[in-house]
């Protein structure tokens, strides 16, 4: 049985509905824009991610029995919402930018068109699933450019929700990484799933060798050994003496890792195993990454700061009415002018202007009519509802490549971690306020 996501809201949704209902504005044609205002501080970029996640809580978004006696026992709506309720189908549109594309500030990231009352109930599903996965994406993908091509591992499961684990999985698989410690997220989306032995396995047998040998024995000579129990340099002996030149790898959890790094390769040579590759873990942040850049590492395994966003554990996505109908029929733009909470009204398209070399130049946005291409651009806006019908689905794989060529786009300065502005600036076209919330240039 398919468990409803409609509780997956808050209380406030209800209610507005209860009211539109009551005053005949809730079947108004609605469009409300997911967007941010803003990237955290040091960030030049940011990552989407979630939307496969978010089709699949809209399918699943259904006011059962269940869910409606919850409703009536809290005496959460009045009896004619419940009632409302039990029909509900989402029948709009949904339109918006694809698993692994970049977005910038004013990115019309999700376009949601249809009444008011369907629009408004998906405010807050929408942005937990956006807001949580897009931070991990955003994050990752900084650590999968900085690692360069070495191979990247998510670890994060125990450092967050047990769901969220799954989540995180997918997002940062989206951005790059290769596999995952996480089997749930591995038998939901198809990732691949990695894992050997923690030190609890060493600590459980009377001698570091014998853990060892167990775990060739289980697992063959292609495993990574971790050699930072006791003493390093003793392990890698001794893992060399068990295995000969054939070890897979040896893992480094602790430590001055580029100089551990750096005398571990030392000592794999010498004893003629220099096919033997150095995994490093320990808390690894894209900072820590770029500073390992130089030295011998072979690949990473990456678990607090990549599912916490590497300290933004949210993007600031909102979901603002931007244009609504009014009494004649026409749909027109609505914005809040709230001190430092500005948004701009009107239906958004955008493309990424870019150079005659592909390299991104503007995120350029239509408000009320589609920007024009002029012959190098890309448009970001993708059809992922139809009439109510999901057809925007992709596979992680289709995800991941297409951050990659997404990424490759950007210019240079996009790959910077110290603090600036972001990699391209955001402009609009068409008739709008001309008072601009976030900062960028702007021209009609």
């Amino acid at each position: 049985m398919t468990h409803s996501t409609a509780l997956l809201t808050d209380h406030y949704e209800l209610t507005m509905l209860q009211a539109a209902l009551a005053d005949g504005t809730a079947e108004r044609r609605s469009v409300f824009e997911l967007f941010a205002r803003r990237l955290p501080d040091g960030r030049r970029y940011g990552v989407v991610a979630g939307v496969n996640r978010l089709l699949d809580a809209l399918e699943q978004f259904r006011f059962d029995e269940q869910t409606i006696a919850f409703l009536a026992d809290r005496g959460v709506v009045d009896q004619a919402t419940r009632d409302w309720l039990a029909g509900y189908r989402f029948t709009g549109d949904i339109s918006g930018y694809a698993d692994g594309e970049i977005f910038f500030p004013g990115s019309p990231v999700l376009v949601v068109e249809s009444s008011f009352a369907e629009a408004v109930l998906l405010e807050t599903v929408f942005l937990s699933i956006l807001n949580h996965d897009s931070a991990v994406a955003s994050a990752a993908s900084r650590m999968t450019w900085w690692a360069g091509g070495r191979p990247c591992i998510e670890m994060g499961s125990r450092r967050t929700h047990e769901e969220a684990a799954a989540a995180s999985a997918l997002a940062a698989y989206i951005a790059g990484f290769g596999a995952t410690s996480n089997l749930e997220a591995a038998r939901r989306y198809g990732i691949p799933s990695t894992g050997t032995a923690a030190h609890s396995f060493t600590l459980l047998h009377d001698r570091e060798r014998d853990a060892f040998r167990s775990q060739l024995d289980a697992l063959g000579k292609g495993t990574t050994l971790l050699v930072d129990t006791y003493d390093v340099a003793e392990a890698v002996r001794t893992a060399i003496e068990l295995t000969g030149p054939e070890l897979g790898a040896v893992r480094l959890d602790s430590g001055d890792l580029p100089s551990l790094a750096a005398q571990v390769r030392e000592q794999l040579d010498s004893l003629g195993a220099t096919k033997t590759r150095i995994i490093v873990t320990s808390d690894l942040d894209e900072y820590q990454i770029a500073a390992l850049a130089p030295a011998p590492v072979d690949g990473y395994g990456v678990g607090t700061s990549l599912v916490t966003g590497s300290g933004y554990p949210t993007c600031g996505f909102v979901y603002k009415l931007v244009a609504r109908e009014d009494a004649s029929g026409e749909l027109v733009p609505v914005a809040k002018k709230s001190p430092d909470k500005i948004s701009i009204g009107g239906r958004k398209w955008a493309l990424r202007r870019r150079s005659a070399a592909g390299v991104a130049e503007v995120e350029l946005i239509g408000v009320g009519e589609q920007p024009v291409d002029d012959g190098d651009d890309r448009m970001l806006l993708k059809s992922l509802v139809e009439s109510g019908k999901i057809v925007g689905r992709t596979t992680p794989e289709e995800s991941q490549a297409h951050h990659e060529k997404a990424r490759y786009e950007l210019p240079r300065s996009a790959n910077q971690l110290s603090r600036g502005e972001p990699a391209i600036p955001t402009e609009y076209v068409g008739d709008y306020d001309a008072r601009n919330p976030f900062r960028s240039r702007s021209h009609t």
